[in-house]
């Protein structure tokens, strides 16, 4: 799960539009996502991108350089989703957006297993992507927590709701759903099960005025 630009912290990295950049972050992505970060090597990268070693380490002069490339990529795609042109839905419409977003991703399953493989490895301080993890949920918990009291200001949200409980759980139910759709994809829809959840929660503190699905 990812949040849009405007709760983003300010990348380290200019990942231009070159093609050959453009291809070994793809490449990248898939080798990070089945072998994580330490299991894949700069010279693999290189090899299925079709690059020298040193032709990779001219775009990319290290293999941290080389993952951060990758996740802000990630993050570009996702954030642009969700943004749209309007900028980033809050109240209820952030959850629907939410909601679009699993859809998406339950199709790049190469996305989803580079996240959960990485957000597992970079609890440790030393890892590389440590930082970016810890600014992607300081960014997903900011703007849901944003979405939530905006929700409150408009009427669509009950005041009394618990906004760390709800912005929390829903993390929580987002990546827990991640993982148990890699492990067995065809008995899991995260979509369906993700919307239930949004379902749930407007039940229980959505308002009579504004709170109910349309």
């Amino acid at each position: 799960m990812s949040f849009p630009p405007r709760y983003r912290a300010k990348s380290r990295v200019d990942v231009s539009g070159e093609e050959s950049r453009a291809k070994a972050v793809a490449v990248a992505t898939e080798l990070f996502a089945t072998s994580g970060f330490r299991g894949t090597s700069v010279a693999a990268v290189a090899a299925k991108t079709g690059l020298s070693q040193s032709g990779l380490l001219h775009h990319f002069p290290s293999k941290a350089a080389l993952l951060a490339a990758v996740l802000q990529e990630r993050d570009r795609q996702d954030g642009d989703f969700l943004s749209g042109v309007t900028g980033p839905p809050l109240g209820w419409a952030a959850f629907d957006a939410l909601t679009a977003l699993v859809a998406r991703n339950s199709t790049r399953p190469q996305l989803i297993g580079l996240f959960v493989r990485l957000a597992a490895e970079a609890t440790e301080p030393s890892h590389p992507a440590h930082s970016w993890i810890r600014e992607h949920y300081e960014g997903i918990r900011n703007w849901l927590t944003d979405a939530v009291h905006t929700g409150q200001e408009r009427g669509e949200i009950s005041a009394d709701a618990p906004v760390n409980t709800i912005v929390r759980t829903t993390i929580a139910v987002v990546d827990g759903l991640q993982q148990q759709w890699l492990l067995d994809p065809d008995d899991v829809s995260m979509a369906a099960e993700f919307e239930a959840f949004t379902d749930t929660l407007r039940a229980r503190w959505g308002t009579t005025d504004g709170g109910e699905r349309p």
